[in-house]
């Protein structure tokens, strides 16, 4: 549960999507209605909740926030609606703004409840007797992917329609490749001034093509985590960060069982074994049969990592560039 006591911090981008997304949330903001934030996870939903807060006339109130995730519904419930035991999010947020993270999680009994409670703006106090009113702007959010794959998805989308007003859209980062790069600096910097660094120095041009190849099924807290812990490993390496970070950390479990390779049992071929039978070339030139013996080991490592570059060069003890260079040398890349 979260509760905003300071201005929230400034949006950062630079695509289309970015500024097309932030004229959006200004817009919004400035009506007093109930609004549904959709949004991969990863892509700041709290962060948009709590711009659509500080921007509206409800600024200088409470913000309230809850993740349906993070608690049992009959839990959620008495947080929300209060008990004989808890003061109501809703008596607390009076005046301003609660947020509900998360709702496509809820049961229908829940949503028909937070349905009644944005129509009617009033709720039953635990006594069952009385019913309060309530001044409250509501702002719900929603992963649209679980949605859409729900089997309850029609069912969910009645719900959703009759909780909110308008809704924003947050492009996933896939989706604004020119946004990396500031949020990179950005995180970057916050890391390299938590470690004590004098400064962050950027990420090398390997490193840049890297981040902006990957997909980032985990949005902006993925790319966070990726700059803290490559940023991090780059400190360690020289103590310093004077040169721009080279090794960008996808992955970080991968280096664990990468360096004990598992003998193969009896009767099972190992990966080095097969590639050698199954694809060395019939002849003895030493470079002909190097040539095949990498193209195997390429093969092997996109295969296991899903045709992921990072990855798969970490899976081979190599940095990204280097294996970079591998595929332009078998032309597996232009």
């Amino acid at each position: 549960m979260t509760i905003m006591a300071t201005i929230p911090p400034q949006l950062i981008g630079e695509s289309p999507e970015f500024h097309a997304l932030s004229d959006w949330i200004s817009d919004v903001a400035s009506l007093d209605m109930p609004v549904l934030v959709l949004g991969e996870p990863g892509t700041g939903k709290e962060m948009i909740a709590s711009r659509l807060h500080f921007l509206s006339p409800r600024w200088e109130q409470s913000f309230y926030a809850v993740n349906c995730t993070a608690y049992d519904e009959a839990v959620l419930a008495s947080y929300i609606f209060g008990d004989d035991d808890r003061t109501a999010l809703l008596e607390l947020a009076e005046g301003g703004t609660l947020f509900i993270n998360n709702i496509e999680n809820l049961s229908p009994v829940m949503l028909e409840r937070l349905s009644r409670l944005v129509e009617y703006k009033s709720y039953r106090l635990p006594d069952n007797r009385d019913s309060q009113s309530v001044d409250i702007r509501f702002i719900f959010s929603a992963d649209p992917a679980t949605i859409a794959g729900s089997e309850r998805r029609m069912e969910l989308s009645t719900y959703l329609d009759r909780l909110t007003a308008d809704v924003v859209n947050i492009p996933p980062l896939r989706d604004r490749k020119a946004d990396i790069i500031p949020l990179m600096m950005h995180f970057g910097r916050l890391t390299a001034s938590q470690l004590g660094a004098d400064q962050f120095p950027g990420v090398s041009a390997e490193g840049l093509e890297a981040l902006t190849d990957h997909d980032w099924p985990g949005n902006m807290r993925e790319l966070r985590h990726v700059i803290e812990r490559s940023t991090a490993r780059a400190f360690l390496a020289d103590g310093s960060l004077t040169a721009p970070v080279s090794n960008i950390v996808f992955n970080p479990f991968t280096r664990a069982f990468r360096d004990a390779p598992r003998a193969a049992p009896i009767g099972e071929t190992s990966a080095e074994t097969a590639i050698d039978e199954t694809k060395a070339p019939e002849t003895t030139d030493f470079n002909a049969r190097v040539l095949v013996f990498e193209r195997g080991l390429i093969d092997e490592a996109m295969k296991i990592h899903k045709h992921h570059q990072g990855n798969a060069a970490e899976h081979l003890g190599l940095t990204y560039h280097a294996f970079r260079g591998l595929l332009r040398k078998h032309g597996l890349k232009k």
